[in-house]
């Protein structure tokens, strides 16, 4: 393989699926070819999603919180919630003595648990969620939050690679990505695992520390970094029974944590540890809150839900790298555009001799290993 092919290895989102008798339509007859001759490109477009998720666009928020497929336990529970949160609503809209703030935010709690799925979301809509819980944020606490939905860019395609030879195991990288992802100090969770392995030995996770608690570097040991590695062909999002993570059009692997049902699916089916679920609500110090957030990214979760890295989509879509990289001491950690040949991550792509793990799964992640 050429060098300026090992980038392209990657699969970009094109499943190639045989079928004798059909060209993926769905129909057995006909050539999708000649009527995409007669349409314009968005109207082929249009056609297409309408044909794959066409009755779930048409659904509104109400109807999408009900028509999810679960078991009755989980369905009792929901409803439940939604009575409570709605009875409240009415309540406090009707008393005479709750004030206009009270009423607010009686009605915000409503219209937010019946949205829809995010990315079935237009823009407008997206835009009045993120208002409602910036206003949401601002009424329990009086302060205020700045929080974006910036969609996933034209051209974009982001990757990761890292250098094994220059990790020294700092756990820099793991604080900077607590910190700018509001993850909660309690439970000391974390998205990024360091793990130091004894050197001649190969890749032993199962015998790596991840919890040391010495100076680093360690005689005799070095230094490997996991955490999501956003694949190409997620299996997390093929288990995921009610479509609360999928992948973004730059690559991410994103949850939408208000639509999360915490049944852990995507933990399990993830061969490389990359999800975190949280049993408490996380728990940040107002002094510490990150108030620069992205609905899909960093913004406070709830309890009972799947979190992970997201590469930072709240600084990675304005053009930043993600905090992990900029903390790193000794530039262990490159981040870029997959389809930017003049970016460093295509250099290293194409002059390093560059790993996957597990790439006989297909899964395809998005994140190189390599050493100098």
């Amino acid at each position: 393989m050429s060098k300026g092919e090992k980038w392209y290895s990657l699969n970009l989102g094109i499943q190639h699926k045989e079928a004798a008798d059909t060209c993926g339509c769905g129909k057995t007859t006909g050539n999708c070819d000649e009527i995409k001759k007669t349409m314009s490109n968005e109207q082929f477009i249009s056609a297409a999603v309408d044909a794959s998720i066409g009755d779930e666009t048409r659904k509104d928020g109400f109807e999408q919180v009900f028509d999810v497929k679960m078991d009755r336990r989980s369905a009792f529970k929901k409803l439940t919630a939604s009575l409570m949160i709605g009875a409240g609503a009415v309540s406090t809209s009707c008393s005479m003595t709750a004030g206009e703030e009270t009423k607010e935010k009686a009605q915000i709690d409503w219209e937010e648990q019946f949205k829809g799925n995010y990315k079935l979301m237009t823009n407008e809509e997206k835009k009045a969620t993120v208002n409602r819980l910036m206003r949401s944020y601002e009424l329990r606490t009086g302060k205020n939050i700045s929080m974006t939905a910036e969609n996933a860019q034209e051209d974009v395609l982001f990757g990761y690679a890292f250098n094994i030879s220059k990790c020294q195991g700092y756990m820099d990288c793991v604080n900077a990505c607590v910190e700018e992802n509001n993850q909660d100090r309690n439970s000391q969770m974390q998205y990024i695992r360091i793990h130091e392995m004894k050197d001649g030995e190969g890749f032993k996770f199962n015998e790596a520390d991840d919890n040391y608690y010495h100076e680093v570097p360690a005689q005799g040991h070095f230094y490997m970094g996991t955490q999501c590695f956003h694949c190409d062909n997620p299996p997390c999002v093929e288990v995921c029974p009610v479509q609360a993570t999928w992948r973004e059009e730059d690559g991410l692997v994103v949850v939408d944590y208000d639509w999360c049902v915490g049944c852990r699916y995507c933990m399990a089916a993830c061969p490389y540890d990359g999800r975190r679920f949280n049993w408490s609500k996380p728990e940040v110090p107002e002094t510490e809150i990150n108030k620069n957030q992205h609905y899909l990214g960093n913004r406070m979760r709830k309890k009972g839900v799947m979190e992970k890295c997201t590469f930072c989509v709240q600084r990675s879509r304005k053009g930043q790298n993600p905090a992990c990289v900029d903390a790193c001491p000794t530039g262990a950690r490159i981040f870029g555009n997959l389809l930017d040949p003049k970016s460093t991550i295509r250099w290293v792509l194409e002059n390093k001799k560059v790993f996957r793990l597990k790439e006989d799964l297909g899964t395809e992640p998005k994140f190189w290993y390599f050493m100098d």
